[in-house]
């Protein structure tokens, strides 16, 4: 039996949110991962657009399978997935997208770190993991993606971590997930309208007015090092390197700050 919500969600907005996606809203008070939820359940043929909101994870993770921190307890982070079909000619820049739409709905000065986080004052506020799944139906035009939003709201220790983390509650102690959550969602569903029909090109000169990365030296995972010169219009990150200036386009590269060279 599911253990009762420890939050107050609004419902019916939460709902007329979701409506122009045609996606049905579920809130459990807690499961391993959202995302690897709707991925199983995508690939057993229930490919239904669907949020799933949990109020903790016990298994909730980022990209590149890390461990989303501040999951594990109710308020202490909003963590959601969205899945839903996508008819999109170019899925480049999707997450930058995704971003933009959080980071607009909440603060003017919440930046964007390519390829898939919020920063607050140089600290991991937000995390977004897309997916797609394979097994899921699909047509020649749509694909189905899981969208996976992991946003920190209440305090966090920064034990061991190579950055400490930020939370929503710095920005504004008034904000709950449930609140933080009925600001953000109208927003995000207007964005994945408006980039299946526009791809990113629209979107990359409002990302480069919140580019966390802009003009500061990085190095990628390779180890090359650089300067980070914005995003282009299939939203890859631009990085002035000793051998030229060099596009980065794939989701599995690692870009940090180069806090030696800052």
């Amino acid at each position: 039996m599911m253990a009762p919500l420890a939050l107050s969600w609004p419902r019916p907005l939460l709902e007329r949110a979701l409506a122009p996606l045609g996606a049905r809203l579920e809130i459990v008070s807690a499961t391993d991962s959202t995302n690897t939820e709707l991925m199983r359940r995508a690939r057993a043929g229930d490919a239904a657009p669907t949020l799933l909101l949990a109020e903790t994870q016990t298994a909730g993770r980022g990209r590149l399978g890390r461990r989303w921190q501040g999951a594990d307890r109710a308020g202490g982070a909003l963590t959601f997935s969205l899945g839903v079909p996508l008819a999109l000619g170019d899925w480049s820049g999707l997450s930058l997208a995704v971003g933009l739409a959080l980071a607009e709905s909440l603060h003017p000065r919440i930046g964007l770190k390519w390829p898939n986080d919020l920063w607050w004052q140089g600290r991991k506020l937000a995390g977004i993991l897309i997916e797609t799944a394979t097994g899921a139906p699909a047509t020649a035009v749509a694909r189905h993606a899981v969208i996976g939003i992991g946003l920190n709201v209440a305090p966090l220790p920064g034990e061991g971590l190579r950055t400490p983390p930020a939370w929503l509650q710095e920005i504004d102690p008034q904000l709950s997930a449930p609140a933080a959550l009925a600001r953000v969602l109208p927003a995000l569903a207007d964005a994945l309208a408006n980039f299946a029909q526009t791809g990113f090109a629209p979107w990359a000169a409002r990302f480069n007015t919140r580019d966390a990365l802009a003009n500061a030296p990085v190095v990628l995972s390779g180890g090359t090092q650089g300067t980070a010169c914005g995003v282009n219009a299939r939203g890859a990150l631009r990085v002035q390197t000793a051998q030229g200036l060099r596009e980065v386009s794939s989701a599995e590269v690692s870009v940090r700050p180069n806090l030696m060279a800052a």
